[in-house]
């Protein structure tokens, strides 16, 4: 993360401003000052002005963003001492109220999940999620987004969607490493189906559960025969059930065009190491997976008598009915080769093909069976130097069983200048001090040696395994259940049944609390909290309510569907510069207003604006959008590219499933 962060800050250099941005923020400035001659009040000018200000700032990233929503919060705080030279009364927010944001329902809610999946990820519950899902899903984008995506929106139609997305962020980020797949091509499609699940039923999203509550209220004010029912539960699942199916159908077919994959990701496929070592030694090394036919000639030889010959290096076996077997004591060069059993070599790729075509072995086009085995988060290619006073000095590899016993497969040895390789002989050299062994191995095995005094293990970068607690797992299950059943079942307030689970994960050792503090993604809190001020200046200066009537202005006359449609593209806009509660309570009892003066039905256009706040798709103010922000190294441009596209098929899709159904 912190790895990302600095990529972050070189990306977005703060006080270097290109040409384009300048012209941006001209352009900017001109529509702010021009919406300040139009507007009714100073107050309102000096909102939009900020308004402006934020999304061009989001827009152009002169900062990121995180930073960018900090500093016009302290712009907002501000205004109550400028308060006298802007033509204003008082700041456009109260001082006593500007860091509500940081104690909001919104913020303690997120910090809560975090530490929650943090708590679930560490007793390896979402790893086993993760190998589920592979073996399900394989390792292609096309065939692992649906698997997720529909998984994550299932969850979201019964739970807040920013809990879902961060109870399964430990999951995709296991299942992006061990299939080679960028984080960033799988994080978006699983946020925005979290965001889409919200529409599934009326406890989905803040929105839709506030929505019948609104009605009620609106019902005291409207004559007997213009009355609303309220909605039922599952009421709105065949729209939420039919944006799902859009959202995955659109990743599918154009992720490839819409998804980045950044840099900070680059590196879980292995290709930078594997390059070091082929400058470096001249090693051009890659994994492989091959069946053994029933016809092999391999058939009841040794994984020793092949090996040299061949000039490969078996790292992982498996036969029929058994576990896979790799590490330290799983494999010896006296196993004996059986008919269907799956060999995960190492070898140069001519080699490889020498071998498939003198053995009879089928070879996969990529890994499978050891997907997860051999995943790059578990294993890798490492150096290793014997040092002077090693008592490996004068055996050869061979002599220690190096495989079976330290769970180092040697495949190059580095002498005097020279690099020999599997088929040189080289496991049956005497090793020397300074040798260097070119080695594959699991990267706990790694860790281990590293304590050694028989080898000095250069290579440092490379996935630390962290501890797991296995026998934590049944409290953690019990504190997840504990937060899950008061979000569904009782009234209690969202973040604090949130808190009870995650505090619970402390109590019980899940969690120390350092690693609950690690858990949390700060960048993310300060961007929730920071925005929240300015959604409240909007909404209290009476901007939004300007900005909804002139809108309304414009399509009050025309047919029903148009401004039913003007209502949906209106909650989208307010969603994204302010809280979807926020949107939901200013422009329902105004779209019930409208529809009974245009002969609409009020309890569809009261729906209407609580679907399309879930449309929160261009830039990262959504809860989830900011959550997968930070982890999957996303920018504001990647949002307005992909999510500028799921905005207007999501408008469609609301549009045509609602004249459909009602």
């Amino acid at each position: 993360m912190n790895k990302l962060a600095d990529e972050e800050q070189t990306i977005t250099k703060p006080g270097i401003i290109s040409r384009k941005q300048l012209i941006a923020a001209v352009i900017f400035a001109a529509l702010a000052l021009f919406l300040a001659t139009v507007v009714p009040s100073i107050q309102i000018a000096w909102v939009i002005a900020v308004l402006v200000l934020t999304i061009y700032l989001f827009a152009f990233e002169i900062v990121s963003v995180d930073v960018a929503a900090v500093s016009v919060m302290v712009l907002l705080g501000l205004t109550s001492l400028l308060a006298p030279y802007m033509g204003l009364e008082q700041g456009l927010v109260d001082n006593k109220h500007l860091f509500d944001g940081f104690a909001s329902n919104a913020v303690m809610s997120i910090i809560a999940v975090m530490i929650i999946g943090a708590g679930l990820d560490k007793t390896g519950i979402m790893s086993k999620v993760a190998a589920f899902i592979l073996s399900v899903g394989g390792t292609t984008e096309t065939r692992i987004i649906p698997v997720i995506s529909a998984t994550v929106g299932f969850i979201s139609s019964f739970m807040q969607n920013v809990g879902a997305a961060a109870l399964f962020l430990p999951v995709v980020s296991r299942i992006s490493a061990r299939s080679g797949i960028p984080l960033s091509r799988l994080l978006m499609p699983m946020g925005f189906t979290a965001i889409l699940g919200g529409t599934m039923t009326m406890v989905g999203s803040s929105p839709l559960i506030l929505l019948n509550d609104l009605i009620i209220t609106s019902n005291k004010a409207l004559p007997v025969d213009q009355q609303m029912d309220t909605w039922g539960l599952f009421s709105v699942t065949p729209v939420g059930a039919a944006l799902i199916v859009t959202g995955i159908a659109y990743f599918v077919i154009a992720g490839r065009f819409v998804l980045p994959k950044t840099k900070s990701e680059s590196s879980t496929s292995g290709s930078d190491s594997m390059q070091y070592f082929q400058d470096v030694y001249g090693v051009n090394y890659s994994l492989s997976e091959v069946v053994v036919s029933d016809d092999s000639p391999l058939i009841g030889m040794l994984l020793d008598e092949i090996e040299s010959a061949c000039r490969v290096r078996v790292i992982a076996t498996k036969r029929p009915n058994d576990s896979i077997r790799v590490g330290p004591g799983a494999l010896a060069r006296d196993l004996e080769i059986e008919p269907g059993m799956i060999l995960g070599i190492i070898a140069d790729p001519e080699d490889v093909n020498r071998f498939v075509d003198k053995s009879r072995v089928k070879k996969l086009v990529k890994l499978s069976t050891f997907s997860d085995a051999l995943s790059t988060d578990k294993t890798g290619v490492a150096e290793v130097v014997v040092p002077p006073g090693s008592t490996l000095i004068g055996k050869s590899a061979r002599d220690v069983w190096m495989r079976k016993t330290y769970g180092l497969a040697m495949i190059g040895l580095h002498r005097n200048g020279e690099t020999l390789r599997e088929g040189d002989d080289i496991r049956n050299m005497p090793l020397k001090s300074g040798d260097t062994l070119v080695v594959h191995t699991e990267w706990t095995a790694l860790e281990r040696i590293e304590k050694s005094h028989d080898f000095v293990v250069i290579t440092t970068e490379y996935p630390h395994e962290e501890e797991v607690r296995p026998h934590k797992i049944v409290p953690a299950l019990i504190f997840f259940g504990i937060a899950l059943f008061m979000v569904l079942f009782t009234d209690i307030r969202l973040s604090v049944a949130l808190l009870t689970g995650a505090v619970g994960m402390v109590l019980s050792g899940v969690l120390n609390i350092e690693e609950a503090y690690e858990a949390v993604s700060w960048k993310t809190v300060f961007l929730l909290a920071s925005l929240i001020p300015l959604g409240l200046a909007v909404e209290t200066s009476g901007t939004a309510k300007w900005i909804a009537d002139q809108v309304l202005s414009v399509v009050g006359h025309m047919d029903i569907w148009v401004i039913q449609l003007a209502i949906a593209v209106l909650a989208t806009f307010f969603t994204l510069v302010m809280s979807n509660v926020g949107a939901t309570v200013l422009l329902v009892p105004l779209a019930v207003n409208i529809a009974i003066g245009a002969g609409a039905n009020p309890a569809v256009f009261a729906l209407t604006v609580a679907i399309a706040t879930s449309n929160s798709f261009l830039i990262p103010t959504h809860q989830v959008n900011a959550l997968i922000m930070g982890p999957a190294g996303y920018r504001v441009a990647d949002f307005l590219k992909a999510g500028g596209i799921m905005t207007i098929l999501f408008l469609i899709v609301m549009m045509t499933m609602m004249n459909i159904v009602f």
